[in-house]
């Protein structure tokens, strides 16, 4: 099903065609149960789609596509004034500073270099504010922090929303709502009542693990390190109290045209929401560079991940064709949002097959930004 409106007269239909096919083909192929995209500039959806079992209203799980979400929420009390990332977090959260983690600033969680990349949470303990607390207080450094990037999976944003509870006195999923998705006109996106949860599809576990041949043909090693992000953990968030609880590093639930809409939202400013100088500082400024465990440096802003220009866009999760200030934020699965100022195109797809192969997962990646990026000229 294709949806266009007001589409501009750069509008290339003959490369939304292309884009289509290429996620037709893996849908065809049994790869991809459901998906969605949608394409926005203007400040207006100008495409969108909908493959397999997916309608319009369909939901999909964000994964890490729900960091911006929060960041978003951090961005808002920064302009405030009521948190500045130059201070530790124990200025707020006198608690978490046990352990050694007392010098920790905000700026440092952001930027995924806290030093606690394994620092866990989990069903036990996620679902009380108290217990999430305590957890946090009793997290132990796996290396010093702002010396290393390491990606943070989900640890770093129970932090912010911690932070986003103690200094608006709101349930930080509210928060998220009223202080931002809400007033960029897109409904609740994270932490969804049970009576709210009509029309999520389904997460899939497709296909099998990369062999390790594949693995160094690829990536240079037999074997990629283990990580949170388990089968087990994304079957999970097909659980009601699982989506219920909106885990802020990955736990959030969308259709493409929401994310395609945030995005074009903060390409194009929403002044009422954050300053512009804040806005033009999280969406243009790489504070960390430092590379990941795979040698691939982070370019990342406060909330955000830049495409740059160093030939590694397609790590990033953007695809070969954006420009440089391209900024957005992928996720597990194939996840991918993101807004290009230089055509003023925001883009998104989801989809609720999550693809083991840790070869073929990215390509699919690279393969469907890049032909999103070329959609308008």
């Amino acid at each position: 099903m294709s949806l266009t409106a007001n589409a501009p007269d750069a509008f290339d239909r003959a490369a939304v065609d292309k884009l289509s096919a290429r996620i037709q083909r893996d849908v065809d192929s049994g790869l991809l149960p459901a998906a969605q995209f949608a394409l926005a500039r203007d400040g207006e959806i100008i495409e969108s789609q909908v493959f397999g079992t997916a309608g319009p209203d369909t939901r999909f799980c964000l994964f890490s596509a729900t960091k911006p979400l929060v960041a978003a929420t951090v961005w808002r009390l920064i302009g405030d004034g009521a948190l500045d990332p130059a201070l530790p977090v124990t200025t707020w959260f006198p608690e978490f500073g046990a352990n050694g983690k007392q010098d920790i600033t905000l700026e440092q969680v952001m930027l995924h270099q806290s030093g606690f990349p394994y620092a866990p949470m989990g069903p036990a303990v996620w679902g009380e504010r108290a217990s999430r607390r305590d957890k946090m207080a009793s997290w132990r450094l796996n290396w010093e922090p702002g010396t290393r990037y390491e990606y943070h999976p989900t640890a770093a944003h129970w932090v912010q929303a911690e932070l986003i509870e103690i200094v608006t006195g709101m349930d930080f999923r509210d928060a998220v709502e009223e202080l931002v998705t809400q007033p960029l006109g897109l409904p609740r996106l994270l932490g969804l009542p049970l009576d709210d949860q009509d029309d999520i599809a389904d997460l899939v576990l497709v296909g099998e693990p990369a062999t390790s041949d594949e693995l160094m043909a690829a990536f240079g090693v037999p074997a990629l390190p283990a990580t949170e992000v388990t089968d087990e953990a994304v079957i999970r968030f097909n659980e009601p109290e699982a989506r219920a609880v909106g885990v802020p590093g990955g736990g959030g639930f969308a259709r493409a045209v929401d994310m395609a809409t945030f995005y074009q939202r903060l390409l194009h400013g929403q002044d009422d929401v954050w300053p512009p100088d804040l806005r033009r500082d999280v969406t243009t400024r790489v504070r960390n560079r430092l590379p990941d465990p795979a040698g691939v440096p982070a370019n990342r802003s406060l909330g955000l991940i830049l495409a740059g220009d160093d030939g590694w866009s397609h790590a990033r999760g953007m695809g070969r064709t954006v420009s440089p200030g391209t900024f957005g934020h992928n996720g597990a699965g194939g996840q991918i949002c993101w807004a290009d100022p230089a055509t003023g195109l925001s883009f998104a797809f989801l989809t609720n097959g999550y693809d083991r192969h840790e070869v073929r997962q990215p390509k699919r990646t690279t393969a469907i930004a890049s032909l999103a990026a070329v959609t308008v000229s």
